[in-house]
């Protein structure tokens, strides 16, 4: 029995570092291997309606609990990290066994569904688990709103797991909590013989989820996270992994446990609320630094079909922000897409040849895009301030933008004054920011591009 510890140990192990090597990965050579692990995360399966992945993690807490929190997702994963750095600073600290805190983690779980119904995903997935440790991993060093999301997040996790193990999992995280439904109804799951147990507390002693009660012989299945630590500390034998109830000699089942409530939620057809008005930084860096475009609506990714469906479907994990190689992804600071990417043509802009955002988003927000299709979607329309462009002002003889479009849709042509100005044809423009990013006029840009509600074909 003490070999399954060591086992959950080693998958965890793998599957933490995995994703923290992808999450770090900037080459985008790791996602051809390591890709499918932000794919079997819970949250972004359901989003993405993958049903084999939701299926197959619902059967799998049903049969042995909590599995999915031990081994696969990557802030469990992680907490255990200080659950051991607190056992070896303070080795006569020990845990005991407490109470559910059911009137947090169930009003905590409620307002996470109305958030995601309300299409308020950016808020509701600030607790959400694999998006959060994905933030901490990515915008740490960040700055700004997004750099203080991460910093907050990571002291408020190491700080309950170190004290308190994974109180976080169990009171906070809307994941844990739903899983922890399903747990009640778990086949297998650690067992205490009454007979046997001599009441050392050794087992509960040892319970980061502190669901063991040995003043009752009970275990909290809910709570149990499946780190089977308490398998190999008992030394008499009186706990096991075995049939979680039904039986006389040892029924560690919560007498006070009510009939499970069936509850469904619905994240997947979340509404998103309209964009409001953002300001992102546009132009080139040089001697004069541009004045930020008035963006009515914000730019959303090739493949994600609308705003509506980028804010209803991602969950701000970060993963293609960090794998865009022009950086032109960057978490949004607008209260109801909050850390959601939105494209910034500050420092670069989307080529048509890249695909690596939809290659690796695990939610469906952007979905996968063959080679060369970006060329067939519009995903925001060029706009031209005339009255700063350096052709039209005859200032001098520019054209950059019409160059550098790799739709074509940018023609100079003679303006009033006898002076070329750019024209965009606007059934041609997909959006890509390659006229905004190398428009040379300052301090208002001549040219930017404004999203689309709604992605259209080209």
């Amino acid at each position: 029995m003490k070999g399954l510890k060591y086992i959950r140990i080693a998958l965890a192990a793998l599957m933490l570092a995995g994703m923290t090597l992808l999450l770090f990965d900037t080459t985008g050579v790791l996602r051809h291997y390591l890709g499918w692990m932000p794919k079997i995360q819970l949250l972004p399966a359901v989003l993405a309606l993958n049903v084999v992945v939701v299926v197959s993690v619902v059967v799998m807490t049903l049969l042995i609990g909590r599995f999915y929190c031990a081994v696969v997702c990557p802030m469990g994963i992680f907490q255990d990290i200080f659950v051991w750095l607190h056992k070896l600073i303070f080795p006569k600290r020990k845990y005991k066994y407490m109470r559910p805190a059911n009137w947090v983690r169930y009003p905590v779980l409620a307002l996470f569904v109305v958030l995601m119904v309300l299409g308020l995903n950016g808020l509701a997935v600030l607790i959400a688990p694999y998006s959060s440790y994905a933030r901490m991993v990515t915008q740490l060093n960040a700055g700004g709103v997004a750099g203080a999301v991460a910093t907050v997040t990571l002291i408020v996790v190491v700080a309950m797991s170190f004290i308190y193990g994974r109180l976080w999992c169990n009171t906070i995280c809307p994941v844990g909590t739903t899983l922890g439904l399903v747990s009640r109804f778990r086949i297998f799951g650690i067992r205490i013989d009454s007979e046997k147990c001599v009441g050392c507390r050794r087992c509960e002693k040892g319970c980061k989820a502190m669901c063991i009660d040995i003043d009752h012989k009970t275990v909290d299945h809910s709570r149990c996270v499946d780190c089977w630590n308490c398998l190999g500390q008992c030394k008499v034998g009186a706990i096991s992994l075995d049939l979680a109830r039904g039986s006389k000699k040892a029924d560690n089942v919560d007498s006070s446990r009510r009939k499970f409530v069936a509850t469904s939620v619905a994240v997947g057809a979340a509404m998103a609320v309209e964009a409001q008005e953002q300001k992102l930084d546009g132009g080139l860096a040089a001697i004069m630094d541009k004045q930020t475009p008035d963006r009515k609506v914000p730019i959303k990714p090739f493949g994600a079909g609308s705003v509506k469906n980028f804010h209803s479907h991602c969950t701000a994990c970060q993963l293609c922000v960090e794998q865009c190689p022009e950086h032109v992804l960057r978490p949004s600071t607008k209260l109801e897409s909050l850390m959601q990417p939105e494209m910034n043509y500050h420092d670069g802009y989307c080529r048509t040849a890249c695909t690596r955002c939809s290659e690796v988003c695990p939610a469906g927000a952007i979905r996968p895009l063959a080679q060369g299709e970006k060329t067939t979607i519009s995903i925001g329309r060029a706009i031209t301030l005339t009255s700063n462009c350096i052709s039209a002002t005859g200032k001098d003889s520019c054209g950059t933008c019409a160059r550098h479009c790799p739709a074509a849709a940018i023609s100079m042509v003679t303006g009033d004054n006898g002076n070329p100005r750019p024209v965009v044809n606007e059934a041609r423009c997909i959006g890509c920011g390659a006229c905004e990013y190398y428009c040379p006029a300052r301090p208002a840009t001549a040219i930017y591009v404004e999203g689309r509600e709604v992605h259209a074909e080209v």
